[in-house]
């Protein structure tokens, strides 16, 4: 099983960003994914650079005015910007009715959610080669690869159709799950990160072609909060197709992997023919961004439940932050899976 992985994905550094008023240190952190990046290869794995695919698979997900407002934003916020000043919005339209308006300031606000997608000068290179590497996985993948994973960073699962949130910019995982529809007709995205893919939802929300299954815990809290819900199956052509498996704050490893049977069982019922994993350690129990208890053994568990299903599979990171156990349970799931095959 091979790895993607390009060092122009380092370059978004983000400092801070406001939960609940207050400024905190950003935890989505370059160093997370050197640490993986240096497990894989103490592994014996193969870590390859992606390809360029282009702006086009990306674009075919979300809004082209979004993908493309992020190429200059950086630059045009720093023309009038006050010394100092971060890449914030402080500006947002709530629900929304009108139209992206050219002031960078508004821009900003319409196409980011929150405080916790801080434009840097490298954001852009850095996410467009987050979504290159999902896309270099998915290519593996569809040309005959039993499966491929991509270490995708910045993380993508919150990015919705137009708009970022949550640390995420480009939906990694949506794009290799609409980009393997070029090759199957029935593709299912389980996530397995510790809060909803609240983007991904939103993206398929009204497609039968791709099933979509998050397990997190109330979705009602930090970063997600809208969405997440049991009763949020689908609409139109979609309805039947969405499937949120809500665990409880503080669940074990007996719970969640309760919850993964049932998701997979789900995947099994549509009919899936390959499968996209978007793979979060901030499941652990130790996780700074902790919500449920999974320890190693559980992310090996859950790799071998996964591999089981038998499909040609995509696994693409989401989440994981600087904990003490996010190498060890990187280690355990990947090599696990790799070894299941």
């Amino acid at each position: 099983m091979k790895a993607y992985f390009d060092d122009r994905q380092l370059g978004h550094k983000p400092e801070v960003y406001y939960r609940g008023g207050a400024p905190m240190p950003h935890p989505e952190q370059p160093e997370r994914a050197i640490l993986i990046r240096d497990m894989l290869l103490d592994n014996g794995f193969t870590v390859e650079k992606p390809k360029d695919f282009g702006v086009g698979p990306i674009k075919a997900v979300h809004d082209p005015d979004y993908v493309d407002f992020f190429v200059d934003a950086h630059a045009r916020f720093l023309i009038d910007a006050p010394e100092g000043a971060m890449g914030i919005p402080t500006r947002h339209p709530g629900t929304r009715r009108g139209r992206c308006p050219k002031d960078i300031n508004g821009a900003m606000g319409w196409w980011m959610t929150d405080t916790s997608t801080p434009l840097t000068e490298n954001t852009y290179e850095a996410i467009y080669w987050s979504a290159q590497t999902a896309l270099a996985a998915t290519a593996d993948v569809m040309n005959g690869a039993r499966a491929a994973y991509g270490l995708s960073r910045p993380p993508g699962h919150h990015a919705m159709t137009d708009c970022a949130n949550g640390f995420c910019f480009f939906n990694n995982a949506a794009v290799a799950a609409h980009h393997l529809r070029g090759r199957w007709g029935k593709v299912a995205l389980l996530d397995v990160d510790v809060h909803t893919g609240n983007g991904s939802l939103d993206i398929f929300y009204d497609r039968d072609d791709v099933f979509f299954c998050s397990l997190h815990p109330d979705p009602s809290v930090y970063p997600t909060f809208y969405l997440g819900y049991t009763d949020e199956t689908g609409e139109g052509a979609g309805l039947g197709f969405t499937r949120n498996e809500v665990l409880n704050m503080g669940d074990g490893e007996a719970e969640v992997l309760a919850a993964l049977n049932r998701g997979i069982a789900a995947v099994q019922d549509f009919g899936a023919e390959a499968l996209v994993v978007s793979l979060g350690f901030d499941m652990a129990a130790d996780d700074p961004l902790a919500a449920v208890q999974v320890y190693v053994e559980g992310f090996a568990e859950m790799a071998r439940r996964i591999a089981a299903m038998g499909l040609p599979t995509v696994l693409i990171q989401e989440g994981g932050y600087l904990g003490p156990s996010l190498r060890n349970n990187a280690e355990a799931f990947l090599t696990t899976f790799r070894d299941s095959l």
